[in-house]
């Protein structure tokens, strides 16, 4: 098991540029399984999920070779439709599998997905959208696996609505609908960049899907894909994290790399409730230094609720890095987590290393600041949590060891390299 061990405080600054955009990375590597032509990827981020992806690509038959930040694969012979359990348990994406392999070989069989441990993950929505386009499933509760299979009449256009606007389900769905006979609506469709990226990688792949940048998703089916090169935007969460870390340290930061602003329109908005400023261009994002953290009440001096919620409301994905941020400002604020109810329990960890953090409910904190952090010992349960973990140790004084640093490498690329670039004092060892 590898640790990350830091010495703080840190003041960061610096330049970074975040990798590709890791939720759009791994439905577009499934994706790709679609047609038996040569897909190149730009900018695919170098992090264990990904490769976990690649590898699940590859046993199903496909070639796949990597140089540096660009990926090619070529799906022309799939000799398998079968994915080790054991595999596809490492990450939540590995269940796009099942919609892509039966939709290209007529059935697929797919372990249970595994991911983090942030509370339960319905996969109700997936089976539910692939039955209205014609795969069904069984699944053997001893080996946990679900057998996909296109029923005989093959895929055809439905009108879905979904009960949640889950992001790896309308992926999912989405993959399977573009080779559907007929129009398919996805309607409450998530609509995160991350959707967006792959509904765009699809188009390029000769797919008709409109409705980008909504929750409500039309396609168009088409008789067969072919053939598409790349880039992914940069990763907004990694981004969003860096500069959390930055305004918390009191530091500087600029972030380079491709930086559509509409990513960051509602981080921004939260970052601004605590006095927190950044401006964010196409190609680069400035803050700097010596910000004057401080919470900004609502009207009437009301203690401000920072939620999450599907897009385009705060992600879900940067509330653990900005609750640590908090805690450097000055005034109370209530964190509201409404999509996953043990995303908040890492706040434990914060409290042990002197955070003023009252733990409401599994899904609710409220955070009163500034308080001095002191280093401490923890273990990431999650990547989010993990990097907020960075975060914290950044901030308090003395040596901080984070355990299971592996969690944390899943979803950001170099981090090491990434953290010593930004003056942080941080080292990687076997445990």
């Amino acid at each position: 098991m590898k640790s990350i061990v830091i010495e703080g405080p840190a003041r960061v600054s610096g330049v970074i540029t975040p990798g590709g955009n890791k939720n759009a990375a791994l439905p577009i590597i499934a994706a790709a399984i679609l047609t038996r032509d040569e897909v190149v990827i730009h900018n695919m981020p170098v992090i264990l999920d990904v490769e976990v992806m690649l590898d699940l690509a590859r046993d199903l038959g496909a070639s796949v070779t990597r140089e540096g930040s660009t990926v090619v694969i070529c799906a022309r012979d799939i000799d398998s439709a079968s994915l080790p359990p054991k595999k596809c348990a490492a990450l939540r994406a590995s269940f796009i599998f099942g919609g892509a392999v039966a939709a290209r070989c007529g059935e697929s069989f797919i372990g249970l997905p595994g991911g983090d441990f942030i509370g339960r993950r319905r996969l109700d929505s997936h089976f539910y959208g692939l039955e209205k386009l014609g795969i069904g499933k069984t699944f053997d509760q001893d080996t946990a696996v679900v057998h996909f299979q296109l029923k005989k009449d093959g895929l055809s256009g439905a009108d879905i609505f979904l009960d949640e606007a889950s992001v790896t389900a309308t992926e999912h769905i989405l993959i399977a609908a573009v080779l559907a006979k007929g129009k398919t609506v996805i309607r409450n469709a998530a609509a995160e960049p991350h959707v967006q990226q792959l509904a765009e990688f699809l188009n390029l792949m000769g797919a008709k899907i409109t409705g980008l940048d909504s929750n409500t998703l039309f396609i168009e089916g088409v008789s067969e894909l072919h053939g598409a090169e790349f880039t992914l935007d940069s990763d907004h969460i990694e981004a969003a994290s860096f500069l959390a870390m930055a305004a918390a340290t009191g530091g500087g930061l600029e972030i380079t790399g491709k930086l559509p602003p509409s990513h960051y329109w509602m981080a921004k908005r939260v970052y601004e409730k605590f006095n927190i400023k950044f401006r964010f261009y196409r190609d680069h994002i400035i803050l700097k230094p010596d910000q004057n953290l401080r919470v900004q009440n609502d009207f009437g001096s009301a203690i401000p609720t920072i939620s999450d919620g599907p897009w385009p409301q705060f992600p879900s994905d940067m509330m653990s890095c900005m609750i640590v941020a908090a805690t450097q400002a000055r005034g109370t604020c209530l964190f509201f987590e409404k999509m996953f109810e043990s995303r908040i329990y890492f706040v434990d960890r914060l409290i042990s290393m002197g955070a003023n953090a009252i733990v409401c409910d599994p899904h609710r904190v409220v955070i009163s600041g500034p308080s001095p952090l002191h280093g401490g010992e923890m273990s990431s349960p999650d990547i989010r949590a993990g990097m907020a973990m960075i975060v914290a140790a950044t901030i308090a004084s003395g040596r901080s060891v984070i355990h299971n640093a592996d969690m944390i490498f899943r979803g950001y690329e170099n981090l090491l390299d990434k953290l010593h670039a930004l003056s942080v004092n941080a080292k990687l060892e076997e445990t």
